[in-house]
């Protein structure tokens, strides 16, 4: 039996459409919600950091710590698996994950203008503005999504569906007869190289969660289990990293062959880098000397450890809301909120956060005050640039102990 994917703009009348179709082919609805809570029993990572791989943007901490790849490897590796359930609606960005290859799937996608959209809301009392705001924020992740997974900018782009609804042109009945009308159709049905596509496809994400696992982001294709590995950053040493790649995935169950090859992005500037799990990649430095605080995260990078910067605490409080970094490195002295400060809203909104206190102002009284409000060290300026990564080694062991001991 094949299965359907409804990709859609938001008001695009997508919830009666999607419902009317469920109830129409008797297909078990399955939206992005369900695949990303799928995909967290899976890795173990929070539901909430699975799901945001749907959202055009990235963590600040991502090129350290390679969480949205890892994140997009479980999700496709949670489709893969619902994939063999095959009587089901896919309905939003989860669809656009499955290979082209398999081509039991009816690709389907709902869109309309501007005007009807923003009419739509108005049904939901939903304001222009706040529609309008809306709708340019959800097309922002979609065209983000399709460029990540199809290379394509426009997510509206025909090529990519099987049929284009323009909502504002049909009704919600009209849209659901085009869906059904076109799922019993022959080339719809799964065929014994279709089938073969999904065996694939599932190998694939298996092979790619193994290699996130381990630090490496690196692009994965199968072809009837036989995987090719394409390394498309630039690496010292191509042929150590090619070994290790294929020493990785070879003993891997239904894995035929194993080649690397080099991509189309090979050359460009940056450098491949393994991500190591027992360095700190989630780092905020707090502190208002600009200069200081620019080098010392210059050479916590030279150390494999990535950092973000903020220089008031104001901005590190946005900061930890918006990004949960694992460690912070606070000064005490600042204007505005000052680090104290900073450290107790901290602990009292993220207690999983380690703080470490670098000052060059503080006192046998502010150390007793910061330690008895949770920080983790208490160092003053200047610092030797190993005692420090030490410290922050310590505090990521720390960090890690207490998520084993939380993991199931």
């Amino acid at each position: 039996m094949s299965a359907i994917s409804i990709f859609y703009g938001l008001y695009c009348n997508e919830a009666p459409v999607i419902q009317k179709v469920a109830e129409r082919t008797g297909f078990r609805i399955i939206g992005d919600e369900v695949l990303a809570a799928h995909a967290a029993k899976l890795s173990g990572m929070p539901e909430d950091r699975i799901f945001r791989a749907f959202s055009a943007k990235a963590s600040i901490f991502n090129a350290f710590t390679h969480e949205k790849e890892k994140a997009m490897a479980y999700l496709r590796l949670a489709m893969a698996e619902t994939l063999h359930q095959e009587k089901i609606v896919l309905a939003g960005c989860c669809g656009q994950l499955i290979s082209a290859r398999i081509t039991h799937v009816l690709r389907a996608c709902l869109i309309a203008d501007m005007a009807f959209r923003i009419q739509m809301a108005a049904r939901e009392n939903v304001s222009e503005k706040d529609a309008q705001k809306n709708i340019r924020k959800s097309d922002e992740d979609r065209s983000a999504w399709t460029l990540m997974l199809k290379k394509e900018v426009d997510p509206w782009e025909p090529a990519l569906y099987d049929i284009l609804i323009p909502m504002g042109k049909v009704s919600v009945d009209q849209a659901v007869e085009l869906i059904v009308s076109n799922i019993h159709k022959d080339v719809l049905t799964p065929t014994e190289t279709s089938r073969s596509a999904v065996a694939d496809f599932l190998l694939q994400a298996r092979v790619e969660v193994a290699l996130a696992s381990e630090g490496h982001d690196v692009d994965v294709d199968v072809r009837d289990g036989g995987v090719t590995l394409i390394i498309n950053k630039h690496v010292l040493m191509l042929s150590r990293l090619e070994e290790e790649l294929k020493a990785l995935v070879s003993p891997m169950e239904g894995v035929r062959s194993v080649e690397t090859r080099i991509g189309p992005n090979f050359h460009q500037a940056d450098i491949y880098r393994k991500y190591d799990f027992q360095t700190p990649a989630k780092v905020l430095l707090v502190d208002d000397e600009r200069e200081f605080v620019q080098t010392l995260s210059e050479r916590l990078l030279l150390r494999d450890m990535g950092s973000a910067v903020a220089y008031d605490g104001e901005s590190a409080l946005k900061l930890v809301s918006e990004e949960e970094p694992e460690v912070m490195i606070l000064d005490l002295k600042m204007p505005g909120i000052d680090g104290i400060e900073v450290l107790k809203r901290v602990k009292s909104s993220r207690p999983n956060i380690e703080v470490i206190i670098l000052t060059g102002h503080g006192s046998e009284t502010d150390k007793e005050t910061c330690m008895n409000l949770g920080a983790f060290a208490y160092l003053q300026k200047p610092v030797d640039i190993d005692v420090l990564s030490d410290t922050l080694k310590r505090a990521n062991e720390k960090i890690h102990r207490a998520s084993s001991r939380k993991s199931p």
